[in-house]
């Protein structure tokens, strides 16, 4: 079987980066951006970034900002109308992982016009054409969206996140500027740098990784295991780390898939609108522990790519404890939060194994589970 693997045509990387959409905007002869950008990024300035190179080289653009941390299905569908009143001929997306996504949405649809309900875009849909052109440009070191294929749209209606999946939606350009990051508080810096650490750990072990996807997902575990804390501190060596750290992930596990991290984290989105990258960072030690029987000896990796010493020499119940507790580390100084105590509520576990079990990542676990299975991890986890 042959394995694919789906990149930007082009990507753009350090300080600076966005200066490049004016000559990549006019260089694909495109006249008008509709750009997407959420509320807070355009309240404290950041999205102005862009807009001010826009301006800079006479470049027509409309702003849309309807969305939501957790972005829903109303607001792909508000922006889609949007897009055509608007007369533009690509879609600019600024911001974390909703901007992409609601991006990606919006423009599958208009290329695809039969998916406008957007509830038939979950899953892998049998899209026809490619989406209008996105340039991304990321504001998180996180979800890695500027160089994925997937995207998450809430459905409001039934509290649950659907994960898209289309090879035709990702972003022909991404501008990974660093100092589009800086703004980003510690909290946000934290959460958004677990996420892109449990990327690259599920994409390592899911069970679609090879070799291609393992060779990128451990340089990213390295790069950001060394990284995340001074971009906590917001030290300008850790931003620009962090940014290219989350990037490479995201080049691996978009091709090869996660787990049930992922699984679990997404009806926490949906049902309490828990920040993704804080419910994968809390998941992730218990769920590692739980797969680590099928996993080989990829956890001595891991471990020395968290910066783990002696390795080598450990059996495989020490480096795999080993790899364990440099992610509970990581985690623990960085702030978040040892459990779900505060987030989930008895009652609910039932609805959120279910959830987790049908979600469209828990197919790439290394270790098959149930819904039984999933119910005593998050039991685990209160």
């Amino acid at each position: 079987m042959a394995n694919r693997f789906v990149l930007n045509e082009t990507s753009y990387h350090g300080v600076g980066a966005i200066q490049e959409i004016a000559a990549e905007t006019k260089g694909r002869g495109f006249k008008k951006a509709f750009v997407c950008s959420d509320p807070d990024l355009v309240k404290f300035g950041v999205t102005k970034k862009v807009l001010d190179v826009l301006e800079g080289a006479e470049i027509e653009y409309e702003l849309y900002s309807n969305i939501k941390p957790n972005p829903t299905v109303e607001n792909v569908q508000t922006g889609v109308t949007a897009f055509k009143k608007s007369g533009a001929d690509f879609l600019i997306a600024i911001g974390g992982g909703s901007s992409m996504d609601t991006s990606k949405a919006i423009g599958i649809i208009i290329a695809n016009p039969e998916f406008e309900d957007v509830v038939s875009l979950e899953g892998v849909a049998p899209t026809k054409n490619k989406s209008v052109p996105i340039f991304a440009v990321p504001t998180t070191a996180g979800t890695a969206a500027e160089v994925t294929i997937n995207y998450v749209i809430t459905d409001a209606s039934h509290n649950r996140k659907m994960v898209c999946v289309d090879p035709k939606d990702i972003p022909v350009v991404a501008f990974v500027d660093p100092e589009m990051m800086y703004s980003m508080p510690k909290g946000l810096t934290a959460a958004t740098g677990m996420d892109a650490l449990t990327h690259a750990i599920e994409g390592y072990i899911t069970a679609g990784a090879w070799e291609l996807s393992d060779m990128l997902h451990l340089k990213a575990i390295e790069i950001i295991a060394r990284s995340l804390r001074a971009a906590v501190n917001n030290e300008p060596k850790g931003r620009e780390d962090m940014a290219l750290g989350q990037y490479v992930a995201g080049m691996g596990f978009s091709n090869v898939g996660l787990g049930i991290v992922h699984s679990m984290a997404h009806p926490l989105g949906a049902l309490y609108d828990t920040p993704h990258g804080v419910a994968n960072a809390i998941i992730l030690p218990t769920v590692m522990e739980y797969n680590a029987p099928e996993t080989g000896e990829k956890y001595r990796e891991i471990a020395r790519a968290m910066g783990v010493k002696g390795v080598d020499d450990m059996s495989q119940e020490e480096y795999r404890k080993a790899a364990i507790d440099a992610v509970k580390k990581l985690s623990s100084d960085v702030g978040i939060p040892e459990n779900l105590k505060e987030i989930v509520k008895e009652e609910d576990i039932p609805f959120l194994a279910q959830s987790a079990y049908d979600d469209a990542c828990r197919p790439g676990n290394p270790r098959e589970t149930s819904v039984e299975e999933i119910t005593k991890l998050y039991q685990s986890l209160i």
